[in-house]
């Protein structure tokens, strides 16, 4: 029997993530939560949660050297999936208030704004619209998941032209005052917006097709 995929959930003070690490071991990860850069880049696979505000999320981040793990993985073909904020560090950065403004991890272009709804935070279940040829969502395209925001990336700015011409990243979008980004699955990182750990049977599935990849 092949050894069970190892997850490390980086822990860099974001919140809450007991509910990360049960929903992985469900699916059959070994997991461990720690801020250690030389397990996080040597694991299987990375998951980056993130809950609140975006530039409290990015300092923590990189106080625990978060962006070079990032980037060492994805600069090897290492999976990472980034949750919630965990998915807007992704970004360029936040219009999101803050006395200390950070810039984002820019591993796609595009800012988070805050979304233009008549109630946010936009809080409970909601359907997406699946990319096409999506793997993180096969057989699960027609569900709802649960999402916790007020911020969105509310624009795709990265064509399949260029270096992306050959694999086009594959975006599922979802709407709350605006259609938003929320998901992307782009060769070795992909993140969702909502939270896959809280989504039931739906959110399992969804992180054990990630889980297989690894």
């Amino acid at each position: 029997m092949a050894p069970s995929p190892r997850v490390v959930v980086l822990d860099y003070g974001s919140g809450n993530v007991r509910s990360a690490v049960r929903a992985l071991e469900r699916v059959g990860a070994e997991v461990e939560l720690t801020a250690d850069p030389v397990t996080a880049l040597e694991c299987d696979g990375l998951f980056v949660p993130g809950v609140g505000n975006f530039h409290a999320c990015m300092a923590g981040l990189r106080a625990a050297h978060g962006p070079r793990v990032i980037g060492r993985r994805l600069s090897g073909g290492r999976p990472v999936l980034g949750v919630c904020v965990g998915m807007q560090v992704m970004f360029d950065g936040s219009t999101e208030p803050s006395d200390r403004p950070e810039p984002g991890l820019s591993e796609w272009p595009g800012t988070v704004e805050r979304l233009p709804a008549a109630i946010v935070p936009h809080m409970g279940w909601s359907p997406v619209e699946v990319g096409e040829q999506s793997r993180l969502f096969a057989g699960v395209e027609h569900e709802r998941f649960y999402f916790v925001h007020s911020y969105a990336v509310q624009q795709w700015q990265l064509e399949a032209t260029g270096a992306f011409a050959v694999v086009a990243p594959t975006v599922t979008w979802a709407e709350h005052g605006a259609r938003f980004v929320a998901a992307v699955e782009n060769g070795p990182l992909s993140a969702t917006q909502f939270h896959p750990e809280k989504s039931g049977e739906a959110g399992l599935h969804l992180l054990e097709n990630w889980v297989r990849t690894l």
